[in-house]
């Protein structure tokens, strides 16, 4: 086994983690006290990471990207997402779901993406369907050679930010031999379409100035060039996304717990009670032997299934889903514990812990909740053993 990188992964590295420490880490204070990101902030951070090439770094180079591998790219990600999430966002890596435009997608939506002048979101889950993706309400019906769009989707990350969102919706019904099934298809379209509302969304506990928004598709109207791939292929498309997306949910993870553990460490270094570090004391040391292990082991599983992706591993669905879930839960349980190896001071804004905690809580549900994930592992245990 050989686990060392390249130059040029190294070198990727350690750009996007200096420019995390000094592009994006300086205004988390600011973010947290006024919970808005101000415009001008996020295009002049976006501008600075087109210079150095960290913009669409994750897309082929067919469409203007770096092409990174897959490991080179989880280290990028690592190296951003020490900050707050709303500031590693200002860094662009586009859904790769847009890589599949064609037509007249590519000079409409997938090039102004590029060029960093339009960004996108994307909008699957809905009040009552969130990991049953079969339960979707929101439908697209055809209309000469158009769709006729309604519905509702929740929780969609930065609409309000965004030009246009990768949509899914119901067109329709097949049979399978488990019964009906809805057809999935995904769609392009812009945010100022004619009955297309954004929505304010619900006031959550971490990611400050990460916004959530609510679309309301009333008789929304797009073309037919607007659908990416075919219609009913949606949850191809789904699962060609939801591998790296929760694979990205696990690097952010390594990497905050990362923070996390040194700002706990050096405290632990320092304060002194009874004459001594408190780092000395067994009640403080073992949990941080502990933290470093968990945070070790969360490492190597994440940069191991970046190499699966790479080597085109026929295990990835499984492989991303015990990355997410492992991950995920880890930093919470090193959030939880660096806050009490600093005691008081854990909880107060000067250490960037107790925003760590906050935003920890949702990684273990979005991209798919951890009970997701486990039934992904467990359903493939079983069925390799025909069961």
């Amino acid at each position: 086994m050989d686990f060392s990188l390249t130059e040029e992964q190294v070198m990727l590295s350690k750009t996007a983690r200096n420019f995390c420490e000094t592009e994006l880490i300086p205004h988390e204070a600011l973010l947290e006290r006024t919970s808005e990101l101000p415009r001008e902030l996020e295009l002049d951070i976006r501008r600075k990471a087109m210079a150095l090439g960290l913009h669409a770094c994750n897309m082929p180079e067919s469409v203007g990207g770096a092409a990174l591998d897959c490991v080179s790219f989880t280290l990028v990600e690592k190296g951003l997402s020490r900050a707050s999430l709303a500031l590693a966002e200002c860094v662009r890596r586009p859904n790769n779901i847009l890589a599949a435009c064609q037509g007249e997608q590519i000079a409409h939506f997938l090039e102004p993406v590029m060029r960093g002048e339009k960004r996108e979101c994307i909008a699957m889950t809905e009040p009552d369907a969130g990991s049953d993706l079969k339960g979707m309400k929101t439908r697209a019906v055809k209309d000469g050679s158009d769709w006729i769009i309604n519905g509702t989707k929740h929780f969609i990350s930065n609409a309000q930010n965004s030009d246009f969102v990768i949509l899914f919706a119901a067109t329709g019904e097949e049979e399978t031999s488990s019964g009906p099934r809805k057809r999935i298809s995904c769609f392009l379209v812009d945010l100022d379409t004619p009955g297309l509302e954004v929505a304010r969304g619900y006031d959550h506990m971490g990611h400050r100035g990460y916004y959530n928004n609510i679309l309301n598709f009333d008789s929304v109207r797009v073309e037919n060039w607007q659908m990416v791939g075919g219609e009913g292929e949606g949850f191809k498309v789904v699962s060609d996304w939801l591998g790296p997306g929760r694979l990205t949910v696990a690097a952010v993870c390594v990497a905050r717990a990362e923070r996390a553990f040194e700002v706990a460490v050096d405290f632990a270094a320092q304060r002194k009670q009874f004459g001594q570090p408190i780092g000395k004391f067994q009640g403080i040391s073992f949990p941080l032997a502990d933290m470093a292990t968990d945070i070790r082991i969360g490492d190597l599983l994440l940069m191991n299934t970046a190499w699966k992706v790479d080597q085109s591993a026929p295990t990835i669905a499984e492989d991303c889903a015990m990355a997410k879930v492992w991950c995920s839960e880890m930093l919470g349980r090193v959030a939880d514990q660096a806050i009490q190896t600093c005691g008081g001071m854990g909880v107060m804004a000067d250490l960037p812990l107790e925003r760590i905690y906050r935003d920890a809580r949702v990684e273990r549900i979005w991209e798919g909740t951890s009970e997701i994930q486990r039934h992904i592992i467990s359903r493939q245990l079983m069925r390799v053993r025909g069961a």
